[in-house]
């Protein structure tokens, strides 16, 4: 059994050890697609802050109503 496994591993692989591939090209297409996270990143923050100050708008609305109830009984 630890001779094949020594033979298969000693044997050369049938795939090439370096392929044909257009470096230039996918850098390119690394660069574009690392913009395109870069605004969707921007967007996401924007929108997260806006969902904060959103929050905080309505958990001082509450404060505001929950004081008013408080004082109408008094």
């Amino acid at each position: 059994m630890i001779r094949n496994f020594i033979k298969w591993f000693v044997t050369p692989s049938q795939k090439p050890i370096i392929e044909d591939v257009d470096l230039y090209a996918k850098i390119v297409e690394l660069e574009n697609r690392i913009s395109n996270l870069e605004e969707e990143n921007i967007e996401t923050s924007n929108c997260l802050y806006e969902l904060g100050n959103s929050i905080d708008a309505v958990d001082t609305r509450i404060d505001i109503l929950s004081l008013e109830a408080f004082t109408k009984d008094v």
